[in-house]
Order: structure tokens, then sequence, then C-alpha cells
């Protein structure tokens, strides 16, 4: 058992930081500048709200650092919550990422997949959900034939994603010529800050898994919070420069006009035709890499709960494939949920519903840290957040900040997430009053 442990801890403070940065950049970059420009309707205000997304996120990261140190064990969110809240918040939050949270983002990615695909290739505008919609079955059999095809995708889309995002920012910078600040967007309706920073967020989204890998890791007390400072600032650094870069290139409201489209004009300007089409091939393959990423990990926490018996249809959803060890029933499920979002939702709403699903329990999980500290007193040689009670103040701060702003501006969104949630309940019940039952016959 030892040895088995001193085998897993490989994972030093280089590898950490570019796990940091490749788990955290995906579509955001490229799909979110317009959604956050209209939504503040000026530059300056759109710039701050990336800064003040990236500021809630490296405090969120910071917390959630000692939280993971403090409780090293598979499951990330799901076992914090668990541990420090108990079973009942334990199940909800592991409910929440399996009905909304995981399918919603891998909705929202495929969705943002077949937009650009089907601009790329002159498809007509229809066909965004049929690609979509096939890309995910794709993805999800690649997955389930095991973790190498995975892993190799992973691989190939992380240089992918990275190569448009310093192009864009390093030659917008000197090769652009329009206004970068104070510039109106053209949209004077339904302004709204928090909107702005929840589109952020999405971009920022991906964080939370820095904390996972803490078992892993040679030295987690030292090496996590470099990781997570540094990983998290070059995420920061690069999406500001991409957003000036692109205001530098297209005007504010012609950004606004292309949506999605922005990134892979702003290219074809600096590059000309052929060099704006190998930098959108570069988009899709960072698209096409994090969507990968999600259908590869998500499937895995309605996996551990159906494992345990509380889900319905655990018995489904617990299967393994004989051959290739891997978990069939609740990638297939996540998949099936997405793909009905698919045709629901637009991607944009699919990433406010999906954040804001989680945040809750982010929030409860950044308090945790509070809760912790009283119980754990005598643990000085672990890794503390800096700055307490400031950062974990910060990230509970901006959290409720983006709960309350998303109430106010889209009820509608924020009910149906709040509805699943409470379902959850009478369900866990039933499951709990189910599982005790055979637990007693199997005793008598």
């Amino acid at each position: 058992m030892e040895k088995e442990m001193k085998l897993k801890r490989n994972i030093g403070f280089f590898v950490s930081t570019s796990l940091v940065i490749g788990t955290v950049i995906g579509s955001g970059i490229f799909m979110k500048p317009g959604v956050v420009l209209s939504a503040t309707g000026n530059s300056n205000m759109a710039l701050l709200a990336w800064i003040i997304g990236g500021i809630i996120t490296l405090a969120s990261g910071l917390t959630i650092a000692e939280v993971s140190v403090k409780i090293p064990k598979t499951g990330g969110l799901y076992a914090y919550i668990e541990e420090v809240y108990g079973k009942t918040w334990g199940f909800l939050c592991g409910w929440v990422q399996t009905i909304v949270y995981g399918p919603a983002v891998i909705g929202a990615l495929a969705l943002y997949f077949g937009t650009l695909m089907a601009d790329f290739f002159h498809f007509p505008k229809g066909s965004s959900l049929i690609i979509g919609i096939v890309t995910t079955i794709l993805l999800a059999g690649l997955n389930l034939l095991g973790t190498k095809f995975g892993g190799f995708i992973q691989t190939a889309s992380t240089i992918g994603k990275l190569i448009p995002i310093i192009l864009i920012a390093v030659f917008g910078m000197f090769k652009g010529d329009a206004a970068v600040f104070n510039v109106e967007s053209g949209n004077i309706q339904n302004l709204s800050m928090g909107a702005a920073i929840l589109a952020t967020l999405w971009a920022y989204d991906g964080w939370m898994n820095v904390g996972f890998m803490a078992g892993e890791m040679k030295n987690p007390a030292k090496d996590l919070p470099r990781a997570i400072i540094s990983g998290l600032l070059v995420v920061i650094i690069a999406y500001l420069s991409v957003n000036i870069a692109m205001l530098h290139v297209l005007p504010a409201d012609q950004i606004v006009e292309l949506g999605p489209n922005a990134a892979s004009t702003a290219a074809t300007l600096l590059f000309g035709e052929i060099g704006g089409k190998i930098l959108a091939i570069g988009i899709l393959i960072s698209i096409f890499g994090c969507l990968n990423g999600k259908i590869l990990t998500f499937p895995r926490i309605p996996y551990a709960m159906a494992v345990r018996g509380l889900l319905p249809g655990s018995k489904f959803l617990s299967g393994i494939h004989p051959k290739f060890n891997t978990p069939v029933g609740s990638t297939v499920a996540q998949a099936v949920i997405a793909i009905v979002m698919m045709i629901f939702w637009n991607p944009d709403r699919l990433t406010d519903m999906a954040i804001f699903a989680v945040l809750l329990f982010y929030g409860l999980s950044f308090n945790a840290v509070f809760l912790l500290r009283k119980k754990d007193k005598n643990e000085s040689h672990l890794y503390k957040v800096p700055f307490y009670p400031i950062t974990p103040l910060v990230a509970i701060g901006g959290t409720a900040y983006i709960i309350i702003s998303t109430l106010m501006n889209a009820p509608a969104d924020t009910l149906f997430s709040i509805g699943i949630t409470l379902i959850g309940l009478p369900i866990y019940w039933k499951l709990k009053a189910k599982n005790k039952n055979t637990s007693n016959l199997k005793a008598s």
C-alpha cells in the first residue's frame, strides 16, 4: 500500500502548472468576448469584468487548495461537501453535477464546436446542432474504448489551444489599429455586470479540477498553491491579452455581432485567408479537446454515486464495460442528457445554467475553510490559504454576487437549476430508505 502511494506521488510544480492551464483554457476565451461586451456595453467595463472574474477565480482556487490538502479524497467538490456538510448536501452536490452541470457544459461546448465547424465549412446555420450531437456521440464512443484514446486527444488539443491564443494576442497587439479603451459595444439594453462576470467565469471554469491532484503531487503543501497562482495568472494574462488584441483588430460592436465567430474573423484579418483558416482549425481543436476532457471526466461523478446506490437507475449507471473498463452507463446517460439540453437551449444559456448550478456548492466549499480551521488547529505544516480570511471571503463574496445577480437577471434559468436541486431531496430520501431496507434484509 505504501509503495503504491509513493508511486502515485509523481507530479511536480511544472506539470501541475500546465495541468492548471490545460483544464481552464477551453472555449470561453474564443466564445465569450462578444457576450461580455454586449452585457457591459463598453470595452472598459468588459475588460474590468474579465479582471474581476480572474480575481474571483484566483481567490477561489487558493481557497480550495487548502480544502483539498485537508480532504485529499477522490471526488473533488462532491467529496469536500460530503465530508464537511454531511451526506445529504454531498448527494445534492453530486446530483446537480450529474443532472445539470455536467450535461450543460458538454452541451454548450458541443454547440460552440458545431457553430464554428458550420461557419468554417460554410454549412447551413441549422447544421450546428446536428454537428454538436454527432460530435458528442463520437467522443462518448471513443472514450468508452478506454482512457488511452481520450488521453491522446487531450495531449494533441492542449498544443492546439495555445497556438491561436498566443498568435492572436501577439499579432493583434501590434497589427491592429482600432481603439481599445472606452469604446461602446452598440448595446444599451439589458446591461448587467453580473451577467458579464458570469460569462467570464465560464471561461475560467475548470479551476476546481486543480485541487483533485493533491494526493498525486510530490509536495502538495508547497507545489499546489504555487501551481494554482502561476497557472491562473498565466490564464488571466492570456485572456486579457486576447480581448485587448481583438478590440484592437475589430470594432467592439462587430465583436458583439460576430459572437462565436469573432476570434476566427480576427485571425483572418491578421493572417489572411489561409492563416485565418489555420488558426480557426486551432480554435476548433481547442474546443474539441475541451469537450473530450469533459466527456472523459464528468461521467465519473454519477458512476461514483451509482456504485453507492445513490442515483435512480444505479445498476445501469454503475455499469462497466467488460473489456475496456470504462463507465458505459454513466457516459451514455451524460451524453443523452446533454443532447436533450442542446435541443432546447442555446450554448450561452447552457453556460450560464451550468455555472449557476454549481455556484452554491462552490460557495459552501469556500466556507469549509473556516469550519476546517476550527476543527483542525494543529496542522500548521499544511498549506494555508494566503491573506486569510480575506481570500476566502473574496471567493464567497464573488460567488454570492453572481448568484444574486443571476437570480435578478435570468430568473427562469435560475429557478430551473434550483428546482432540479430540490427535486434531488425526495429522491435522496427514497434511495436512502431503500438502501437501508436492503441492508436490513441482508443482515437478517
